[in-house]
């Protein structure tokens, strides 16, 4: 057998460079790339193996190790998981920073290739620098911890165990019902470490995803469920994108007169416009979708999770007969609320159910339940587009507009807001004027606090796939970096990370990587001078405002001083981002016509009033209220829990 001898980490890199992807339209490279931020274990082994020969993987330079992953994450994940990016980081505090990262990958299944150095296998320099030494077992290291967030683990102790990792890593990589992070560790002597490799390991490996197919008696039984309901209710998941069936969907749907809602991760699989499309579903959901949960007798859900946000916590489908029935590739996921499961790709599960339909001479008792439902939400989306604080009673007021339970607190806050912040923007009205202007086949992006609410109620997207939304982790920080793998996926298209200030702050180093790449992205940022969404959640069920507002220490020692008033604008110009401030609708309007004219990444800071997103429309979402309390409110709250899990299913 013919070899070559080869360091660990450049068999690594000639493997990479080596996989394809087939999903029926011919070979595609897998790996695109490998996003770096270099250290002592990793900048002598796998550095020199990239800086020597990378072929055809691009290298990227991070500049913080989970916004590189969350990139990478966001490339994939807009890809529909049919191209990668690797990632490494140096051993201990390197590799501890992909962990989040790799946490929101795995519950997204979303394929990442994360290769962290890690300390010297034979433990001749113990401890090396940043290592953390464990008294009871020398074996364990810092990136043990990637077991509970990776789908498959490995660390390589001798060169030729590389061969058997990166062959089960692209098992994995590629699987479309059980996919996420997968983690190689790599001790940084064993990266420089050579051996002689077969060389066949590194010939051109296609490999061929099909789709897998349903069966017929599972059809059959899901046909005959389907024929004995009145008002069944689809629920697109992120299964539909990934399996490109958002145009089988909406011929389902429109063939039987079924409607859907959307979760975040299905949503914009089909067009807003469809007349079947209700629209976002759940916790997070809108009137309409919510309305008609609630009294479907069968729900099919495609290519879904049913997470806590999607069934409202158990609660959401109250018909007393209601049934259950999936169609997922994952046997695990199919499960889900006792339904019956048809196990298959989204698309071939749905061109065989609707052929059996046919036979069956299927069609919904709807009348005309969905048109009034949409009509009724769509009225609603425009009053919330158009609300705007004016500081004085009448319809312009924003009492009764937003969050309800919180409502009393609007009069007497209000007011501090608007002249801290210097604005009459609410934040709904910002997202109404975003809708309107940004192009409609641009990509917008978001995944935490208040604003995957709003946008999945209030976005309407006109153009499949523009909405990008990691939900499923709900990981603060993503935005921006997202953005930024978003148009590596896509570079033809504008993107638009929505972000909070409060995930602003945490994370939004890739801002730099972006003009470094020459990569635009445009930054929404909307400043409500806080965590807006969880101070939310605190008063609603009955505390006061605590550590969740971004205030001054008062004379008395609290977090209850004066808003802090912070320059998001002057912070990313800094880097050399051009930016933008609005506080008026006017100003935004300029802004982002403004904006549409760079080349570079843009930052609008917007100052918007808090309290001003949409609430709940409907569904319930399971929190943990203190079942013990002094305050009455919190009193209330708990029985208000218990009065909803009476009503909800247990399993």
């Amino acid at each position: 057998m013919d070899r070559i001898r080869l360091t660990t980490a450049q068999a690594l890199v000639k493997f990479l460079e080596q996989q394809y992807v087939d999903f029926g339209g011919g070979p595609e490279r897998f790996v695109h790339g490998i996003f770096t931020v270099f250290g002592h274990g990793n900048v002598l082994g796998l550095g020199q193996a990239l800086q020597e020969a990378s072929g055809a993987l691009t290298v990227y330079q991070g500049r913080n190790e989970q916004g590189m992953v969350h990139a990478a994450t966001a490339f994939a994940k807009q890809s529909r998981r049919r191209q990668i990016m690797a990632c490494t980081a140096s051993v201990g505090p390197g590799s501890a920073n992909m962990l989040t990262a790799a946490a929101t990958a795995t519950a997204n299944q979303i394929p990442v290739l994360l290769l962290p150095g890690d300390t010297f296998a034979t433990r001749q320099p113990d401890p090396v620098l940043q290592q953390m030494e464990h008294t009871h077992n020398l074996s364990i290291t810092v990136n043990d911890a990637f077991k509970a967030v990776s789908k498959y683990w490995d660390r390589i102790y001798r060169p030729e165990q590389l061969m058997t990792a990166l062959l089960n890593a692209m098992r994995v990589l590629t699987d479309q019902a059980d996919t996420g992070a997968v983690t190689i560790a790599l001790p940084q002597d064993v990266q420089g470490e050579a051996w002689d490799y077969p060389l066949d390991f590194f010939r051109k490996r296609v490999h061929r995803v099909a789709p897998r197919l349903p069966r017929p008696d599972e059809i059959s039984a899901a046909a005959d469920l389907i024929a004995s309901k009145q008002r069944p209710l689809l629920v697109c998941g992120g299964g539909v994108r990934y399996a490109d069936a958002g145009a089988d969907l909406r011929a389902f749907a429109e063939r039987f007169a079924i409607p859907f809602g959307e979760t975040q991760a299905g949503k914009s699989a089909v067009a807003s416009g469809c007349a079947y499309n209700l629209g976002g579903i759940g916790v997070t959901g809108n009137g309409s979708a919510n309305s008609l949960a609630a009294q479907a007798d069968l729900v099919i859900g495609v290519g879904t999770r049913f997470t806590d946000f999607t069934t409202g916590s158990k609660s959401l489908f109250a018909h007393s007969e209601v049934e259950f029935l999936t169609i997922n590739a994952s046997p695990y996921h199919a499960a889900k609320l006792d339904a019956l499961a048809v196990v298959c790709d989204a698309a071939e599960g749905l061109k065989a159910l609707s052929a059996a339909l046919e036979e069956r001479g299927y069609r919904s008792a709807y009348t005309d339940e969905i048109v009034s439902a949409k009509a009724a939400w769509e009225t609603e989306r425009k009053r919330l587009a158009g609300v705007e604080y004016t500081g004085n009673e009448g319809e312009d007021s924003i009492e009764g507009s937003f969050v309800p339970e919180i409502a009393g607190h609007l009069d007497e806050k209000l007011p501090e807001y608007a002249a801290a912040l210097n604005t009459s923007l609410t934040q709904t009205r910002v997202l109404g004027i975003l809708n309107e202007y940004i192009p409609k086949d641009a990509i917008v992006i978001g995944a935490a606090g208040s604003l995957p609410g709003d946008m999945q109620r209030m976005w309407n997207s006109a153009v499949p796939d523009t909405y990008h939304m990691e939900y499923g982790f709900s990981c603060m920080g993503y935005e921006i970096s997202g953005a930024l793998g978003v148009k590596l996926a896509e570079p033809e298209r504008e993107v638009y990370a929505l972000v909070g200030d409060g995930s602003y702050q945490m994370l939004h180093s890739e801002l730099v990587t972006s003009l470094q790449e020459n990569k635009k992205i445009n930054v929404i940022l909307l400043d409500n001078a806080g965590f807006g969404c969880i101070n939310n959640l605190q008063m609603e069920q009955g505390l006061n405002s605590m550590g969740t507002e971004f205030r001054h220490r008062s004379p008395e020692g609290q977090l209850s001083g004066e808003l802090m008033r912070i320059d998001y604008a002057a912070s990313a110009a800094g880097y050399g981002v051009k930016t933008f401030r609005a506080a008026t609708a006017e100003q935004l309007y300029s802004a982002l016509e403004e904006a549409r004219k760079q080349e570079r990444s843009t930052l609008i800071d917007i100052k918007v009033l808090p309290k001003t997103m949409t609430h709940g429309y409907g569904a319930w979402w399971h929190v943990g209220v203190p079942e013990v309390s002094g305050s009455e409110a919190v009193q209330a709250a708990y029985g208000q829990k218990r009065g909803q899990l009476e009503k909800a299913r247990s399993y």
